[in-house]
């Protein structure tokens, strides 16, 4: 089952979230497998992040490279909320 996972960090800028990515693509998880969406958005000093995942278990393989990550660059996602997804147009 499709799952909704949505990350509202106590703060995460723009050049960090940047970082994030640069990082994610560096070790070749910038377009992890499971991942259907990935959206960024809101104020450049306080971004979140809203992605569509095809499984739990896709979401929690990602998590064992991205975690590290977020820690390297100082950036406590704090608990996502994750609900299950009713219909992708």
């Amino acid at each position: 089952m499709a799952i909704a996972v949505y990350f509202h960090p106590a703060s995460m800028s723009a050049a960090k979230y940047d970082e994030i990515i640069q990082l994610l693509d560096d070790e070749g998880a910038g377009k992890p497998k499971g991942r259907l969406h990935h959206s960024s958005f809101g104020p450049d000093n306080a971004l979140m992040v809203y992605d569509v995942w095809e499984s739990q278990a896709a979401f929690d393989k990602f998590g064992e490279t991205l975690m590290p990550i977020l820690s390297k660059v100082g950036v406590d996602p704090g608990a996502p909320d994750i609900m299950p997804v009713h219909k992708i147009l």
